[in-house]
């Protein structure tokens, strides 16, 4: 029978089920995020979005966007089909009712106040 191999400090910190397995790329994205969240802060994340969404505007141009909403809405059209889109609709209809509503309140009470 063949030596066991000493394990080091950090494996075994982290259990045996996660020294048996290698980090999974989502594992390591993760990791990662948190690292560099906890150490820039999250308008590190804004700035980035920012100055990608506008590299990727100046480089497709606006029409871009439309072109990829209309695919991604097709793919979920495909995978959820038409009942998932009468339940969001439902939903975001319930959501703009309410808001309506409270913004109506909200004047009357302003209107109630003058």
């Amino acid at each position: 029978m063949a030596p066991k191999k000493a394990r080091g400090k950090s494996q075994e910190a982290a259990g045996d089920k996660a020294a048996k397995r290698p980090q999974t790329p989502q594992e390591a994205g993760r990791k990662g995020g948190k690292l560099v969240s906890s150490k820039y802060g999250p308008d590190f994340f804004r700035e980035i979005g920012r100055k990608g969404g506008s590299t990727t505007k100046k480089r497709y141009g606006i029409e871009f966007y439309g072109k990829i909403g209309k695919k991604g809405g097709k793919t979920t059209f495909d995978r959820h089909g038409q009942p998932f889109y009468e339940e969001i609709g439902k939903k975001g209809g319930q959501r703009v009712k309410e808001l309506i509503e409270r913004a109506k309140a909200q004047e009357r009470d302003e209107q109630e106040q003058a």
